[in-house]
């Protein structure tokens, strides 16, 4: 099954970020939309979501869907502990006793469950990062949205997170729609790549990734002969991003 997003327009002010563009997302894998920054990936992802109108178009299959979005920012609540803020979004039509364990065995995935009680302010970065991970999938989504949630981390904590991330996503498949600019990032994580062009956007290339992930590493020739693909579809870099 597929969603779809059908003769997109978007501006902001005199700038045409989207004319008459379309995409369509595959459920229960993860899509990650490639693009240089500024090209427009995080308003795609404020449309689908709802927290951005556009002007024109038609998405489909997005309605009456949970999402959940998994920020650069993990955006925890800082008086509550690492168990309350996964719980705290979770239906309370759940019993407590049932909250209770989806909180556990979510922590326990991302491998925090021995800082159940910690506060937001006692944790590192990166920690608080999987518990952001771990409230995405707490609430039950339809779709997770994911805005660069790794931007400006060291190589190692990217890759734990991601690890992270790919333990948690097995056990259920939700679908992901995930948004970088980072190639490698999208080799790790992607199942399905789209690159963006810049605006008005165009989707430039789409290449398909079904290695597992924990096999997927920079020295394998399938990731590498894909990453040269990617990178010549996104262009040079525009000195102005530098």
């Amino acid at each position: 099954m597929s969603i779809h997003i059908d003769g997109l327009d978007k501006h902001y002010g005199n700038i045409c970020i989207y004319r008459d563009f379309s995409i369509s997302f595959t459920e229960g894998i993860i899509t990650c939309i490639l693009g240089r920054s500024g090209c427009g990936k995080t308003t795609l992802l404020n449309m689908i979501g709802g927290i951005t109108k556009p002007e024109g178009g038609n998405l489909s299959g997005f309605a009456d869907r949970r999402m959940s979005y998994i920020f650069q920012d993990p955006r925890l609540l800082p008086w509550k502990t690492v168990e309350g803020n996964v719980e705290f979004v979770i239906s309370r039509e759940i019993p407590a006793s049932e909250r209770k364990n989806i909180t556990g065995m979510l922590l326990k995935l991302v491998e925090l469950d021995a800082f159940a009680y910690y506060y937001p302010s006692q944790l590192s970065g990166g920690m608080r990062q999987r518990v952001s991970i771990a409230r995405a999938f707490a609430c039950k989504p339809d779709i997770i949205l994911m805005d660069e949630p790794f931007k400006g981390l060291d190589i190692s904590l990217k890759n734990t997170l991601i690890q992270s991330f790919s333990r948690i996503w097995k056990a259920e498949k939700h679908t992901v729609i995930y948004v970088t600019h980072d190639v490698d990032e999208a080799l790790l994580l992607g199942e399905e790549i789209m690159v963006m062009g810049r605006a008005p956007v165009q989707i430039l290339a789409r290449e398909k990734y079904n290695v597992p992930f924990e096999d997927r590493h920079s020295e394998d020739e399938q990731f590498n002969t894909l990453k040269k693909k990617l990178v010549k579809a996104l262009g040079p870099v525009d000195p102005a991003e530098s």
